[in-house]
């Protein structure tokens, strides 16, 4: 069966329920007037970048044009025309716009020049990958088949890759696929996030320093670059990275050798460079606060993670996954309806705010002696996600079946609950890592969230740090 979504432009085959196959429209950008005139560019992909800058899809000579000025998104609501903050503005039907779905033949006003926007008739297909799992994502929708095809071929090569996606969509679990699928999977995987390291310390910690570079520099440490010799480097919230240090890393990715602070050699070194931004790095480039040529050099590869809300038909999936990796979450199940109900919220956590729901419904459910209590009270959880009720499939034998966390009715409820929840986090955290013998990563992994959330945990609820990456 194949379906013609005409609001996206897409078209999609499927056999027995499962997508097959699915098919792009090919649009068409045409300069109307202005310095450009005549040029046409026929486009096949879902976004369309354009500006005056090299790395466009349609590059403009227009002097008032951004080198970054606008894009159009092809998503589930039809083609979306964004201005990426540009200095003079986009305009449509002579109305300055900042976001706004356009129709077909729909002229484009920016600088001096009009341009004209048509899907055309034509369409290419879609390359969409046969597996449902790609490190540890999981996912049978289009989207994320989509992404899997794209990342198995980027696995295979060295290339720098951005990853962009809203927060919680699983941005490093991306990273961590395309370094444990490449050649480079026996090498370090070294994770930094620039949104987390004081100013003072982020040239330190990408690069090193050596003794007595500066007070309290009192060994020589060897930055991040340096630690992935051989391995990848993930460079989380690239976004956040001080204006002063983007040289200095643009630098690296061109020559592949690190200077030490405080150090008079430079050292070689031999990695690969996946960077991850929940920002739009368009926008920063033209507001001065990112700059275009390591943009560009970081934006060699582009991934971007659909959020959950544009692939809802995971839903179901991804319960089943995260019940199976949740302690009792395995003796565990959620009534179909509770589950139309999750594919009506938006998410607006992701797949993290997801997992955070259904680990709170396990821990907070009733144990299996009251299963009647249980079915009859649900649990609401917060910010308007879902009531669900998880019925224990049967009865536990463990010891871990109920909480043995005091439950005190003096103590205010938001309070107990948070003592419940802590004392879930530091069982579950100190039998995961023994399990692996405290390689975070690879705990991080079997859990299926991301490792710097286990470093959070480990010093929120003040656990030692088995200091293993």
């Amino acid at each position: 069966m194949a379906v013609d979504d005409l609001r996206s432009s897409t078209w999609v085959t499927y056999v027995g329920g499962r997508a097959t196959s699915a098919r792009l429209r090919r649009c068409r950008i045409e300069v109307v007037t202005g310095a450009d005139a005549g040029l046409i560019r026929d486009i096949e992909a879902s976004v369309i970048r354009i500006g005056a800058r090299r790395g466009n899809d349609v590059q403009l000579t227009d002097s008032k044009v951004s080198g970054l000025h606008c894009e159009i998104r092809l998503d589930d609501r039809g083609y979306r025309l964004r201005d990426l903050d540009s200095t003079n503005g986009t305009y449509v039907s002579q109305l300055r716009i900042n976001d706004v779905y356009i129709q077909p033949g729909t002229q484009i006003a920016l600088g001096g020049t009009r341009l004209k926007f048509e899907p055309l008739g034509d369409t290419v297909e879609i390359e969409l990958s046969d597996t449902e799992r790609f490190g540890s994502m999981i996912g049978r929708s289009v989207k994320m088949r989509e992404m899997f095809a794209r990342l198995e071929k980027l696995a295979k090569a060295d290339t720098t890759v951005l990853v962009t996606g809203e927060t919680g969509a699983g941005k490093e679990l991306v990273a961590e696929a395309l370094h444990y699928n490449s050649t480079r999977e026996k090498g370090p995987f070294i994770v930094l996030d620039c949104g987390s390291i004081p100013p003072n310390l982020i040239e330190s910690e990408l690069f090193g320093h050596e003794r007595g570079a500066f007070t309290g520099a009192a060994t020589s440490y060897a930055g991040a670059f340096e630690r992935a010799h051989g391995g990848t480097v993930f460079l989380d919230e690239i976004g956040e990275l001080p204006l002063a240090m983007q040289p200095k890393l643009l630098r690296v990715l061109e020559r592949k050798e690190v200077r030490r602070v405080g150090g008079s050699q430079t050292i070689e070194v031999d990695l690969r460079v996946v960077a991850a931004t929940n920002r739009d790095l368009g926008v920063e480039v033209n507001r001065g606060r990112f700059r275009e040529d390591l943009y560009y050099r970081l934006a060699v590869a582009r991934v971007h993670v659909p959020p959950l809300r544009e692939r809802k038909d995971d839903l179901p999936l991804l319960i089943e996954h995260i019940l199976a990796t949740t302690p009792n979450g395995e003796t565990a199940s959620i009534a179909q309806e509770t589950i139309d109900l999750m594919m009506k919220h938006d998410w607006p956590g992701n797949v993290r705010e997801l997992r955070n729901v259904i680990e709170r419904a396990v821990l907070l459910s009733e144990t299996p002696e009251d299963e009647d209590a249980l079915r009859r009270t649900p649990m609401s959880v917060p910010r308007s996600e879902p009531s669900i009720t998880v019925t224990p499939s049967h009865t536990a034998t463990s010891a871990d079946a109920a909480m043995t966390v005091p439950v005190d009715v003096g103590v205010p409820f938001k309070l107990a609950k948070q003592n419940v929840i802590s004392e879930f986090e530091k069982r579950y955290i100190s039998r995961l890592l023994a399990q692996h013998d405290g390689n975070i990563s690879a705990a991080a992994r079997a859990a299926g969230i991301d490792r710097m959330s286990i470093h959070k945990m480990l010093h929120r609820l003040g656990l030692a740090n088995p200091g293993r990456e």
